[in-house]
């Protein structure tokens, strides 16, 4: 390890290594939302088939998270967060070979497999690297790749494909992630066992270790589900994830459909409303990781500075209500931007909030349980949409099908930060 006095900053070359990874997670996961119409013509799509492929992923994704988050816990984030893209890139790629509607299906179950361990991974990883003071920012830059890998999904995927066709659409993105890993392999390590940090920053980063009692490697994977599940703290932070959840995954994976439908959006061309979206969402992420660092850096208490950011975020989903009376497509796309923005200032302190209060040896652990929750709610609200789309469209009318939605969406985040509220009013750190 570096000696040097001046204290270097290589923690933040982690968190470009967790964004790119996030980024492509996400850009992997978007590619079919972008080439739905082209696939709802190949193999005649219902509603209801497209909902059941995505809610294949998320059956999928909520096994993993469990399995994953204790995984990692137990087996480190160097070699959990490679296991978990293999998983996943291979899957993105396999895509390309299915030619029925179970095929699809069953690919979509492998790639949300995979891809589970990719928030457990990070999270603890941005434990790890950073205190606590720091972890909402860099928790906001890592998470703000889901936003660029959808703002590069939709100016990448149409162009590929007009040229080459939709199988390589899910071929080229599936082989991104071997580019990536190549990377992580080389520049990661814990921070102990890092050979580009100095003792300057190896203190900065333990500078509140001092909250977590120290424990063996055996104490650590004794750490039980069953004990986890005991805490009001858990309980919490599996509520905020199972009602704001799947309404990211309705931003997902229905926008691009909302927008050819309602606006006659052209999905095989690069498009700027969806673009404008999930640039925007980039902003919110960064920024909502900002905010609650800049409360407590002006001396708020860590547990209110992330209460006091999610509230304002909830409130700032609110608006999308008003959606349903759009008479343009830029009115639409700027309701919409607010509260997908807000979501991801909201993902990046509720994650952080799950830091603040357990113990890195239980970080994944947690991160999963909740992921895990909001995959449930985004196995069943898939089933919804698909109930509410295709009745919609029976009628004549799939406008009104999206303004329900929308009207969810704006109910979810302030209901679920009361209910978090009421779990657990006041801080208190878990000791395990």
């Amino acid at each position: 390890m570096m000696s040097e006095s001046k204290k270097t900053n290589y923690r933040w070359t982690v968190v470009v290594l967790l964004f790119f990874a996030t980024t492509i997670n996400y850009l992997d996961r978007q590619v079919i939302g972008l080439l739905k119409p082209t696939l709802e013509k190949q193999f005649n799509w219902t509603e209801k088939d497209y909902s059941d492929i995505v809610m294949a992923f998320q059956a999928a994704y909520a096994v993993g998270l469990m399995a994953f988050g204790r995984f990692i816990d137990r087996l480190g984030t160097k070699l959990g967060y490679t296991i978990s893209l293999i998983l996943w890139s291979l899957a993105a790629a396999l895509h390309a070979a299915v030619k029925t509607t179970f095929g699809f299906a069953a690919v979509r179950a492998g790639l949300g497999l995979g891809e589970s361990g990719n928030f457990p991974a990070a999270i603890k990883v941005v434990a790890e690297w950073f205190p606590k003071k720091e972890r909402a920012l860099a928790t906001g830059i890592f998470n703000s790749g889901a936003n660029i890998g959808a703002v590069v999904a939709p100016i990448m995927v149409p162009w590929i494909l007009g040229v080459y066709g939709w199988q390589m659409a899910f071929i080229i993105t599936g082989a991104i992630g071997f580019v990536w890993l190549i990377f992580w392999w080389i520049y990661y390590e814990i921070p102990a066992r890092h050979k580009k940090i100095n003792n300057a920053e190896l203190v900065h980063i333990e500078s509140d270790v001092e909250d977590e009692p120290a424990v063996t490697d055996a104490a650590a994977s004794k750490v039980k589900w069953s004990k986890l599940f005991s805490f009001r703290q858990t309980w919490a932070f599996v509520v905020g994830k199972l009602l704001t959840d799947p309404m990211w995954y309705f931003f997902l994976f229905w926008l691009p459909s909302y927008f050819s439908s309602t606006f006659n959006l052209d999905l095989k061309k690069p498009t700027l409303p969806l673009i404008l979206i999930y640039t925007a969402t980039t902003i919110g992420s960064i920024g909502g990781g900002y905010l609650s660092s800049w409360f407590i850096k002006r001396g708020m208490p860590i547990f209110r500075a992330r209460k006091t950011a999610m509230f304002i975020f909830a409130l700032c989903v609110m608006p999308i209500f008003a959606a349903r009376y759009a008479t343009n497509i830029w009115q639409a796309v700027a309701l919409i931007a607010l509260a997908a923005a807000a979501h991801q200032a909201w993902s990046a302190n509720i994650f952080t909030s799950a830091s603040d209060i357990f113990p890195k040896r239980a970080i994944s652990s947690v991160v999963g349980i909740g992921g895990m929750a909001g995959s449930v709610g985004g196995i069943a609200f898939p089933f919804f949409i698909g109930w509410i789309l295709d009745s919609a469209k029976a009628s004549g009318d799939i406008t009104a099908g999206y303004n329900i939605l929308f009207i969810v969406c704006s109910c979810a985040y302030i209901l679920a930060w009361f209910i978090m509220h009421l779990l657990v009013p006041r801080k208190r750190a878990v000791n395990l």
